[in-house]
This record gives C-alpha cells, sequence and structure tokens, in this order.
C-alpha cells in the first residue's frame, strides 16, 4: 500500500478531562467525536446488558475487548506504515489474527493511502483521530476499524456511522476535500469479518444526524 501526501496532516493534543477525551486546537479545548457521541446516546441498551451479566462480569468483558481493539488497531497501523510489528501477550495473539483478516478482506480494496491514525477537527466544534484516510475502491475514503465479540446487524451500528460522517466533515473543512465514502471493516474473535459503507445519500444522512447530537451534546453541557 503506498502512501500518497496530498494531505498535510498534523498531529492535535489529545488529553483525558473529567473522564472525557479532549482535544486542544489552536488553544480551544474541542470534545472528541467519541465523547459527543457516548454523552448524547441510548444507554437503556447497555444498562440492561449489564444488569443481564452483572456489572463486574460487564467490565470485565468491557475491558478485555477494549484492550483487544487497541491491539488490532496497532498491528493494522503498522501494516499501513509497512513496518513489522509484535505482541506476544495473550490480548497480542489474540488481536494479530483478526488484524490479518482485515488486511486480507478489507484493506486489499485500498490502492492507496493518504494518512493513518490522523487527527481531524471542526474548528469550533469537535475533533477526533480516524484510522484511515485513502483510496478504497477509486474513492476518497475515511475507513474505521472495529473489534466486536459477536456479528454486528447494521440497526446496531448507527454510532459507527455517525462517527466516520463526523470525520468525513471535519476532513472537508480542513483541506476542502470531498470524501465521498466511509467503510467501517469489523472481525470477531473467532474472525468472521463484516464491512459497512456509508456514501452517498446515507453519508449525507448521517452528516446532519451527527450535527443533530452535537447540537444535543452542547445542550446538555450547558445546562
Amino acid at each position: 500500500m503506498k502512501l500518497n501526501k496530498k494531505y498535510n496532516y498534523k498531529d492535535v493534543t489529545r488529553v483525558s478531562e473529567h473522564g472525557s477525551r479532549i482535544y486542544d486546537v489552536l488553544g480551544m479545548r474541542l470534545p472528541s467525536v467519541t465523547t459527543i457521541l457516548s454523552q448524547t446516546k441510548d444507554q437503556s441498551f447497555l444498562t440492561a446488558w449489564k444488569n443481564k451479566v452483572g456489572h463486574e462480569n460487564a467490565e470485565r468483558i468491557k475491558n478485555n475487548s477494549s484492550n483487544r481493539g487497541t491491539a488490532m488497531h496497532k498491528f493494522l497501523e503498522k501494516h499501513v506504515e509497512g513496518l513489522g510489528y509484535e505482541d506476544l501477550t495473550p490480548i497480542g495473539r489474540q488481536a494479530a489474527p483478526m488484524a490479518q483478516k482485515i488486511v486480507e478482506d478489507g484493506l486489499c480494496n485500498v490502492s492507496e493511502y493518504y494518512g493513518s491514525e490522523v487527527s481531524l477537527y471542526y474548528h469550533g466544534l469537535y475533533a477526533g483521530s480516524t484510522d484511515l484516510v485513502c483510496m478504497h475502491d477509486d474513492m476518497e475514503t475515511i475507513v474505521d476499524f472495529k473489534q466486536s465479540n459477536k456479528p454486528k446487524r447494521e440497526d446496531w451500528i448507527e454510532d459507527y456511522y455517525l462517527q466516520i460522517a463526523a470525520y468525513a466533515m471535519a476532513h472537508d473543512h480542513m483541506f476542502e476535500s470531498q470524501i465521498e465514502q466511509g467503510v467501517i471493516m469489523v472481525c470477531t474473535p473467532d474472525l468472521y469479518y463484516q464491512e459497512f459503507k456509508c456514501q452517498g445519500d446515507k453519508m449525507k444522512h448521517y452528516r446532519h444526524k451527527f450535527l443533530e447530537r452535537l447540537s444535543q451534546y452542547h445542550d446538555q453541557n450547558k445546562a
């Protein structure tokens, strides 16, 4: 996979504030996309799940999933950059084949990439970091890698679509680009791969919907 330095990406400082992820951009402290979505999400399903499996067990599952996802992302980041990487911990041994599955079934459609782990922001509103900006099936694309404990149904992943729509808007704002597509690449520990695409009217829908969630977030934090 070749690197095309079409866009001049720069790192943005990220900090944790009261348990939320905040970005320091040009002297402004902006909420992250994930913080906005987390604080405006309907938590009823999550609460019901915690009550079903037990709060201690739920925390263990969440932490294990988070660590596995972090390890998988590291493998994929190094692959994109053409660098070798090993993680011989139990989590790393589980994440490596998941990353390889995404490479084989997802990244095979990427002809070139513009940036990996790219910091993006919409001035004065929000910021975040996307996994990959690339050319996917001849379309400029935001890619997000996800691990999942089990296969996803599309009606479960609205926040994934909102996330890539937010990154696409920020990228267009910063670089006057025209991001046409978002692709979510998901793999489970038993190596079941799924891919969800967002483009055209669907992308427009989720851009508008993210702005609604952004407005909701700011209304909540004014109170």
